[in-house]
């Protein structure tokens, strides 16, 4: 399938019905593993709930708030009876209390590491810093748990000019050793839109290339 016709289907994946349907706080509570899965992951305000509206054409598909640390669950959407979106919890901010922070880890662990129809994480990262030392602590554990995990750059609209290259070269440099890293960086703007058609396309290819 060419990347046109991926295109293609991944605006029709997207277009169909979505739903919320299944929220998790802990592994023992996850809905039965049967359509696969895709999971959206980043630090606290990185954008997650904006991006995963802006996939699905939806305004309030995801609860968007200005608190850091509110989804406080694996939130499952059903997409067009093909595909289970994963909206994981936000990471890295210091008010949250440790012991949450701790349930929130092991959650996080469980699920990468024991979910046999999770297809890979889409890591979600502040395209106007690039990765912090907490995000290389997620792609450690991913790692580590020999999870498939791509990283999503955001809020392209806020970068200009030549830095949005020097942040796309300096996170390929970042990438280069790591073993479970796809290679394919997408820097995207909810606002704007711009990279989210490649991003369902890229999803798409996933979904085609599990069922070959």
């Amino acid at each position: 399938m060419s990347d046109p016709d991926f295109l293609e289907s991944g605006r029709r994946l997207f277009a169909g019905p979505c739903d919320f349907i299944w929220g998790a706080s802990k592994i023992d509570g996850l809905p039965p593993a049967s359509l696969p899965e895709i999971a959206i992951a980043g630090r606290s305000n990185v954008g997650k709930s904006s991006l995963i509206n802006a996939l699905t054409g939806r305004k309030t598909l995801a609860r968007m708030s200005r608190t850091p640390g509110r989804t406080q669950e694996l939130n499952f959407f059903e997409l067009n009876g093909e595909l289970r979106l994963v909206d994981m919890p936000g990471w890295g901010y210091a008010a949250v209390g440790k012991e949450k922070v701790a349930n929130w880890t092991e959650l996080l662990k469980g699920y990468v590491r024991g979910r046999p129809v999770l297809l890979r994480v889409l890591v979600l990262v502040d395209g106007r810093h690039g990765l912090k030392p907490v995000d290389i602590e997620m792609l450690d554990l991913l790692d580590k748990s020999a999870m498939s995990y791509e990283i999503v750059l955001t809020k392209k609209d806020e970068v200009k000019g030549a830095a949005i290259e020097a942040r796309l070269a300096e996170t390929r440099a970042a990438l280069a050793a790591r073993p479970a890293a796809y290679p394919e960086i997408l820097f995207t703007s909810s606002h704007t839109g711009e990279g989210v058609p490649e991003l369902r396309a890229s999803i798409a290819r996933l979904i085609a290339e599990r069922q070959t």
